[in-house]
């Protein structure tokens, strides 16, 4: 059983494609993960309010008559919220995509959802640094059963979580050597130590446009500035702030500079 202190939601999207900036939630699945072991879980249909790409369908198989129905995303947000509520978030390749585009879409919708005091865990992270495959293989691989019906939210968040207590299980005791060859064991039964041993904390705004250098200064990890302090940036050239409000940015990575540059302008 999980060592909960607080409860763990595990999130899976499928969209209308892959950006985190662009793109448009089409199924949501949550699966919350109880202190004392129950679980329970919730699953929305969502309009994107724009076509569904082809060969987005061809991958999940969701049409736009499948969604013509369904309610906006912004009907729905505060019943995701909602049973979201205070949980730690996780799932696979979930820090990467699923939770920035669901922080998005809340952002495009009005609701604000900050990541403080909130632990991230994501399953790929571990499986990848223990057994480098997919979630089809992952679940075969840890729970000895066939994934047949990968690409369904329910079910590949349902099988996510049953990969993440099988890695839990399997790794809690066992001692891995990182690349500067310290010996350690990164994986415990403990959510926030977890969270510190398998998250890359280098990256301030999940999508990577926005990282911490090795003296604890945000930097960019991205164009003509890139390893330049977003401060010093900012405060030599503001324009370059307006120019990334107004660019095709996340709402999540424009949250992060302008907390960066509000912070600037108070010293």
């Amino acid at each position: 059983m999980l060592n909960l202190i607080k409860p763990l939601v595990f999130i899976d999207l499928e969209t209308t494609g892959t950006s985190p900036a662009s793109d448009k939630i089409i199924d949501i699945a949550l699966l919350k993960a109880l202190p004392g072991g129950n679980t329970e879980s919730k699953t929305w249909r969502v309009n994107p309010g724009v076509p569904i790409p082809a060969e987005t369908t061809k991958f999940h198989g969701i049409t736009d008559a499948d969604v013509q129905d369904a309610p906006l995303f912004a009907a729905v947000a505060p019943q995701i919220l909602d049973f979201i509520g205070n949980a730690d978030l996780a799932g696979y390749n979930s820090t990467r995509f699923d939770i920035p585009l669901l922080i998005e879409e809340l952002m495009r919708a009005g609701f604000d959802f900050d990541l403080k005091n909130r632990h991230l865990i994501d399953a790929q992270h571990i499986f990848y640094m223990m057994e480098p495959r997919n979630l089809s293989a992952a679940y075969k691989f840890y729970c000895g059963k066939t994934l047949n019906q990968a690409h369904n939210a329910l079910a590949d968040i349902t099988a996510t979580y049953e990969v993440f207590c099988a890695q839990i299980e399997k790794y809690q005791h066992t001692e891995i050597t990182d690349k500067q060859g310290k010996t350690h064991t990164p994986i415990q039964n403990n959510i926030s130590l977890l969270a510190a041993n398998t998250n890359d904390t280098k990256i301030i705004d999940l999508v990577g446009r926005i990282g911490m250098n090795e003296k604890g200064i945000e930097v960019f990890n991205f164009g003509k500035y890139k390893d330049k302090s977003v401060e010093e940036v900012f405060k030599k050239e503001p324009h370059y702030y307006h120019w990334m409000m107004q660019g095709d940015f996340t709402h999540y990575t424009k949250k992060i500079i302008t907390q960066i540059m509000l912070r600037s302008k108070k010293k």
